[in-house]
């Protein structure tokens, strides 16, 4: 038996409208990310951007997802610096 879903959506439609600006403008080549500035070539990252300015704007948007507890941002970086 199938689970059973409530009929609520998830995400509102200011952010349906903000991902498709952010993955419209990342396939022309002129979204950035945010404090770098570099050029966004990434599917992903795009979404993340709409959904964050979605969350700025007040849109029906679920909480971000954060990192767990015990990892820190740098271990990746680090390790494959001492190789």
């Amino acid at each position: 038996m199938a689970a059973k879903t409530s009929g609520k959506r998830k995400y509102g439609a200011k952010s349906q409208e903000k991902v498709e600006r952010a993955m419209r403008e990342m396939k022309q080549g002129k979204l950035r990310s945010g404090r770098s500035g570099k050029k966004v070539t990434g599917r992903k990252q795009a979404i993340a951007i709409g959904l964050s300015e979605a969350r700025e704007a007040g849109g029906k948007v679920p909480r971000a997802k954060s990192r767990p507890a015990g990892r820190k941002a740098t271990t990746r970086k680090t390790k494959a610096k001492k190789r």
